[in-house]
């Protein structure tokens, strides 16, 4: 198969989908691949390194998207890529198509086999090509709320971990999954005073023997709207696979939080917990609603492009490889978890959650896939 890596162009997006030993792997089974210049580059994974491991090296998106079979991707593609996919090819990244009319509507009309990595499931019904980037989030939205909260970037002055004689900032993390609890181990571990509300007591019991200094509590609309006006920084995770984020933060709430106090929407890829949240990039992370500094930004793990591009291709190898190996209608229907993963096939949506939050027609993937 014709495999094929372009660069990412979504703003300050410097992960790679593919390293070069994944290359390596495909070259040796006989497979072809396509790597655009320098798009490793943001990962520390020069062309060199690339075209050692056996991948030709192209000069452009257009060769790419022009003649690879399978592309692979880390983000959605922008409205300029999607102009470049046709009927055939499979894409194969994360989409996020829920709250993207556009982006769902291009990819019916170009007739393009979209496989989402936030759906692909595992054996156990975990989400592992979601799990690495929602750990990465995870860890990294204490720090960028402890920046958010520094004065000259629009917080109220507080330090997350407080200092002896001061208390510690209150931290409020809406979901005990996977980015909530990773979250939840740093800012403790910074000293935070930390609160984790999910409506799972088997996730909040987890926490709790996990995270002994963590408090835990049964999510409800009013413990949320109480704690929220009570904390100086919220991270809000809740993710309905596939869907689009419920809306847990009102407008109203918001409007009642500390002047100064930060939310970090880790949810924004799916629409965001908040009623206030819209997406940002990492050029212009945050904005101001009543008075709340709000750090949306789509794309989180790019900044730490290295450490998450390792980390998802750990997960997306041997997915890769199987589409590869077997071809694409052949691996969909031999492993029922990547079926899990398509979104969008010859027209159709194939994925229930999306078709609902678009009000779109829902076609089963068997159906479409005639399996």
């Amino acid at each position: 198969m014709l495999v094929g890596v372009p660069k990412e162009i979504k703003d300050n997006e410097y992960r790679v989908a593919l390293v070069p030993s994944t290359v390596r792997e495909l070259s040796d089974k006989g497979h072809q691949v396509l790597v655009e210049t320098s798009a490793g580059a943001g990962a520390g994974l020069p062309d060199a390194d690339y075209r050692a491991a056996g991948a030709e090296i192209v000069a452009d998106a257009d060769a790419v998207f022009g003649r690879a079979e399978l592309i692979v991707k880390v983000k959605e593609p922008l409205a300029v890529e999607r102009k470049k996919l046709h009927r055939g090819q499979v894409l194969f990244t994360y989409l996020h198509l829920a709250p993207d009319r556009a982006q769902t509507e291009d990819l019916l009309a170009c007739g393009v086999t979209a496989i989402a990595y936030e759906t692909v499931t595992g054996a156990n019904g975990a989400l592992p090509l979601l799990t690495p980037m929602s750990e990465v989030a995870g860890r990294m939205a204490p720090h960028v709320g402890a920046h958010c909260l520094e004065k000259e970037n629009g917080g109220r002055g507080v330090l997350l971990g407080g200092v002896p004689g001061v208390s510690a900032a209150n931290v409020l993390i809406l979901g005990g999954g996977v980015a909530g609890t990773n979250a939840a181990l740093i800012a403790s571990g910074m000293g935070a005073d930390v609160t984790v509300l999910d409506r799972n007591p088997e996730a909040l019991r987890r926490i709790a023997a996990q995270l002994g200094r963590v408090r835990t509590l049964f999510s409800t609309p009013d413990v949320v709207e109480l704690l929220c006006r009570r904390a100086d920084l919220v991270i809000a995770t809740v993710l309905v696979p596939g869907a689009t984020a419920p809306k847990l933060i009102s407008a109203t709430t918001v409007k009642a939080m500390k002047p100064g106090s930060v939310i970090v929407d880790v949810a924004i890829d799916q629409g965001g917990c908040a009623e206030t949240s819209r997406p940002t990039t990492h050029s212009h992370p945050t904005y101001v609603v009543d008075d709340v500094v709000h750090y949306c930004v789509t794309n989180m793990p790019g900044a730490v492009a290295r450490t998450s591009t390792f980390a998802l291709s750990n997960m997306t190898t041997s997915f890769v490889l199987a589409l590869a190996d077997k071809g694409w209608r052949l691996a969909l229907a031999a492993d029922a978890n990547l079926r899990n993963g398509l979104n969008i096939h010859d027209g159709h949506v194939t994925y229930r959650a999306v078709a609902e939050a678009l009000k779109m027609p829902y076609t089963h993937p068997e159906h479409a896939l005639r399996i």
